[in-house]
């Protein structure tokens, strides 16, 4: 049985990373590295991580080869992406040198925190992980943060300090989330999705409810009131709980909302009692949910309401998180990275009272598996906007054995058009698109490009 990878964070140990210039990979390389390890890795091409990496002494071999990997490591962590056919892991295989997740990676680095602030939920993550690195940020916490998007304030998706605090965004899919070590574990909404590895939506709970069930008896886990699968998933749950949500049954509630175009004002109860007052720089009650988990969050981690208000002021929104992209024949030109139907019922309720004359959405579905399981809820969402110009189904890690296309969400939607290549889709809008227009490219593919091609071609 293969050694827990606890056992190899001592000084002086050898690891080598495959595709250390990922996202999660290049911070991971360079805590190991912080913590005394040797470190180096590989990655199939240079970036601005791998120079910033071999700045501070980690070697990155560029191109994975079998060659590259030697008796002299002691361990290998490879990033989601790299499977058993990858000749660096097959020759690790042959040489007995242990491969571990870079999940698991994480998880044992997570208990040297004294606080470790792990944020799941099916949607939202990316948005209130970055709402926590905000204030987090302001309490001078110096906390160390893995993103799954880019953090304007930190130019970056992660951040390694010097803190006893690591918030880190933690995803459910194959049950990833699983390898962490929580000590306050937020939990923003449950709902179906990943079917292509989850059975249904009560497999989704039980996998939630595992997650919760990884705080220790003195952790905290943090849970939206609102969302009926959350609530549900966690009955049976043995922790400590505080839940956030606009019912006043939640612990954390947010009263008295005024909503000004993309703002949103409102106050922070706990417990009845007043906390603070936030000034939100980003539409939508999704939004305000999330800057209630964020608070609650900070209520357990005893962060003043002074520094929560000052570090939610201060946050625009994460890249590709209703980001302004720029304007088009007068027409405003926004991204996002919604890929399920929850997702886009919560932007197109956020938008809709921002008073454009037209709400045109240009959405890539992403994978088949999700697009046909999710079918319906789809075609109800995308029959809301003024218009619907759907993109092919973008394959991510799938090839299409379901036989669907974008193609038949059309046939099913009066107000949408489907156009197979990019190319095709910004010829109408160029001819379509109108002053007062709120244009919006939509999915977790690279849809954004469309847009940003509209907005460099007035430039």
């Amino acid at each position: 049985m293969m050694a827990a990878f606890d056992e190899y964070l001592h000084p002086g140990k050898r690891g080598y990373l495959i595709g250390i210039g990922g996202v999660s990979m290049s911070p991971l390389a360079e805590v190991l590295h912080g913590e005394g390890l040797v470190i180096s890795g590989s990655d199939m091409q240079r970036s601005e991580k791998v120079s910033h990496l071999e700045s501070i002494g980690i070697r990155v071999n560029i191109g994975h080869f079998a060659e590259n990997i030697n008796t002299g490591y002691d361990f290998i962590v490879r990033t989601a992406a790299v499977r058993d056919d990858n000749p660096e892991i097959q020759a690790a295989h042959q040489l007995g040198i242990p491969v571990f997740e870079r999940t698991q990676a994480w998880g044992a680095l997570m208990k040297r925190y004294k606080n470790a602030l792990c944020i799941a939920g099916t949607h939202g993550k990316t948005t209130t992980t970055s709402m926590c690195t905000h204030i987090l940020m302001a309490a001078e916490k110096d906390p160390t943060v893995m993103i799954g998007g880019t953090l304007p304030l930190l130019h970056a998706g992660h951040r390694v300090g010097a803190g006893d605090t690591i918030v880190m965004e933690s995803c459910e899919y194959y049950d990833s989330f699983l390898s962490f070590c929580p000590t306050i574990a937020v939990i923003l909404d449950i709902d179906a999705d990943h079917l292509d590895y989850f059975a249904d939506l009560e497999a989704v709970k039980t996998s939630f409810l595992k997650f919760a069930r990884l705080v220790p008896p003195d952790g905290v886990v943090v849970a939206n009131y609102d969302d009926l699968n959350t609530m549900d998933a966690l009955k049976t749950l043995d922790r400590r709980l505080i839940t956030f949500g606009l019912a006043p049954e939640a612990d954390v509630q947010a009263v008295n909302i005024v909503s000004r175009g993309a703002q949103t004002d409102f106050d922070v109860l706990n417990r009845g009692a007043f906390f603070t007052h936030l000034h939100l720089q980003v539409p939508g009650l999704h939004n305000v949910k999330n800057a209630l988990a964020a608070a609650a969050a900070a209520i357990t981690l005893g962060i003043s309401p002074t520094a929560v208000t000052y570090g939610l002021a201060g946050f625009r929104g994460a890249n590709r998180r209703f980001e302004f992209k720029g304007k088009y024949n007068g027409a405003d030109v926004y991204d996002d990275y919604a890929h399920h139907p929850g997702e886009l019922q919560a932007l197109l309720d956020a938008v809709e009272p921002l008073g454009y004359k037209r709400t045109i959405v240009i959405f890539q579905p992403h994978t088949y598996s999700r697009t046909n399981a999710l079918f319906h809820d789809f075609v109800t969402q995308l029959q809301r906007p003024d218009l619907a110009i759907l993109a092919e189904i973008y394959a991510a890690r799938e090839t299409n054995t379901l036989g669907i296309s974008s193609a038949s969400l059309a046939k099913e939607i009066p107000n949408s058009i489907f156009r197979p290549t990019f190319d095709e889709i910004e010829t109408i809008l160029r001819a379509s698109v109108q002053p007062g227009d709120l244009v919006l490219t939509v999915g977790a593919g690279d849809v954004y490009l469309i847009g940003e091609h509209l907005v460099a071609a007035i430039k």
